[in-house]
């Protein structure tokens, strides 16, 4: 499940609560190795996700990134501090190595038969918080700067291009097997933003982790795209594709599983719920994709308050 590390396991919250920051937690190799192994252990999960976060990025490229209990990612916004001039020409691999001294940790402990997802966030969505210093409803900041500024906008891209590239083809190296790209903002984007600011960043990426891997396990999760997604699938170079839970199913089954493997799609809110409703949302989400290459997951990260009743529940119905 996306975010399967996370609040809604106490093994989770008693270790968190004697790590720090949550930054401090994603940087502490032990720790966060730890918590990437919780849920496998409790559900014997067929992947274990690395535990860290796509803040990591801004992070080694020199901008001030901070967390707040109940409120989210708080950055010092580049729209006030002069923009890409305080942030380093490249990545800080220093930064983050001991994000590839978990991946380590966690491989050399799984089962072989259980696979290791690496992840990063994609430049738009990182950039969103860049730019904005935290989320916002519809990421305005974000396309406002990039209207206004184009160029500039795009220098940023390319740098979260590079650095990302570079920190996925070390993510495969320290033994993450498949590694996704995270593009939670990209249903903002009107469709030739989409095309500039989600596809292309996406493709560059995809090439220039192959080019050091070149068999790469490349996922992509460009969330909110609905029919953008194949536009996607045409451009970039993923093996398969994160589907959200208000992506037309029949769209999704003849015209993008047909390309590539898809992964989703249960609503959240759904696990949430459980119950009928969890039951009805796992029998649609098989019925549609189980005859093709398929991961059968959420179509976003679970919910902190989620039941783990309400998982195991949805794990026993998918295994029946």
């Amino acid at each position: 499940m996306m975010r399967q590390a996370g609040r809604y396991l106490p093994e989770y919250r008693a270790l968190r609560a004697k790590a720090g920051g949550f930054l401090d937690l994603c940087f502490n190799p032990e720790l966060a190795a730890e918590v990437t192994l919780q849920p496998v252990r409790r559900f014997q999960f067929d992947a274990a996700i690395l535990f860290s976060d796509i803040l990591v990025i801004p992070h080694a490229l020199g901008q001030k990134v901070g967390f707040e209990a109940g409120e989210g990612p708080r950055l010092t916004p580049l729209q006030e501090i002069g923009g890409l001039s305080v942030l380093h020409s490249e990545v800080d691999q220093n930064a983050l190595a001991p994000v590839y001294e978990t991946i380590r940790r966690v491989k050399a402990e799984l089962p072989e038969n259980v696979t290791l997802l690496g992840f990063c966030g994609a430049p738009w969505t990182v950039a969103t918080y860049m730019i904005a210093g935290r989320g916002t409803p519809d990421q305005a900041p974000a396309r406002i700067f990039a209207y206004r500024e184009p160029d500039v906008f795009a220098a940023l891209i390319e740098r979260l291009v590079q650095a990302s590239a570079a920190y996925l083809v070390r993510q495969l190296q320290a033994g993450a097997e498949a590694v996704q790209l995270f593009d939670t903002w990209a249903g903002v984007l009107a469709p030739e933003e989409f095309e500039r600011w989600s596809v292309q960043p996406a493709r560059k990426i995809a090439e220039l982790v192959r080019r050091d891997v070149p068999n790469a396990k490349i996922i992509g999760f460009p969330r909110g795209a609905g029919t953008n997604l194949l536009r996607y699938t045409e451009e970039v170079p993923v093996n398969a594709v994160g589907l959200d839970w208000m992506i037309d199913r029949n769209f999704a089954r003849d015209k993008i599983q047909t390309r590539v493997a898809v992964q989703g799609n249960i609503d959240p809110l759904a696990l949430l719920v459980g119950g009928a409703a969890l039951d009805r949302a796992v029998d649609e989400t098989l019925e549609a994709f189980a005859a093709r290459p398929f991961i059968f997951n959420l179509g976003h990260g679970i919910l902190p308050e989620t039941p783990i009743a309400h998982v195991e529940q949805m794990l026993k119905r998918v295994r029946a």
